[in-house]
């Protein structure tokens, strides 16, 4: 489902963020992605959504090589990956089932099918009663769930996320990753970065470590 042959990202003014990583994560598995701050975590998310490109390397996402992927095909192609925040980036002069409805209108869907998804993905994540509600009266657990409804609204194939947790206590953080685990449990493909170990230990999946851009350990492997 993704797969990453030898990719290396060196940015404008020779600063090298990945260099030679490789890995496969399969269909319907989830691993957590794991490094010291300026290790890659978030370059490498960016490649599986598009957001950046490599220098040198194949990134391969759901069959397709990203690589070739001209700029007008990737809209489409965004469309079957789930992206989550850290800082949820919500719209707060909107309701909930407004925010969560963005990428969904974004795809020209139906106002009936744009309904019945994002009441879906509000019901999964424990928001159904909030989907009137203004992001800013929501706590900050509950802001980080409407992201996740966002990201799935959509029944993306892969959903990534970058340090979901970064800014919750440890009780919220774990509710928020079990939250991840049970969407993995139902077949979507997950990558996670995070920086809290203790965290990743107490879940016991995959664990891929990047440290300097490099890969320095897969649970998986």
């Amino acid at each position: 489902m993704i797969r990453f042959e030898n990719v290396q990202k060196r940015y404008p003014g020779g600063r090298e963020a990945l260099a030679g990583v490789s890995f496969e994560l399969g269909r319907g598995e989830l691993a957590f992605l794991t490094g010291p701050s300026g290790a890659g975590k978030s370059t490498l998310l960016k490649l599986v959504a598009l957001i950046e490109r490599p220098t040198r390397g194949t990134v391969l996402v759901n069959g397709q090589n990203t690589t070739r992927l001209t700029r007008r095909r990737i809209p489409k192609y965004r469309q079957r990956i789930g992206v989550v925040f850290q800082d949820h980036k919500l719209l707060y002069d909107r309701s909930v089932f407004d925010n969560v409805a963005v990428p969904l209108v974004i795809a020209g869907m139906t106002p009936r099918e744009i309904g019945k998804r994002v009441r879906a993905a509000l019901d999964q994540v424990g928001l159904l009663d909030r989907e009137s509600h203004r992001p800013i009266t929501l706590s900050t657990g509950e802001q980080q769930r409407v992201g996740i409804a966002r990201a799935v609204a959509g029944r993306p194939d892969v959903l990534i996320a970058d340090e979901p947790t970064g800014n919750l206590d440890p009780e919220l953080s774990l509710e928020i990753m079990r939250l991840f685990v049970r969407f993995h449990e139902v077949g979507v493909t997950l990558l996670i970065a995070t920086h809290d170990l203790d965290l990743v230990a107490q879940l016991g999946q995959r664990r891929i470590q990047l440290v300097g851009g490099r890969l320095a350990g897969d649970s998986g492997a």
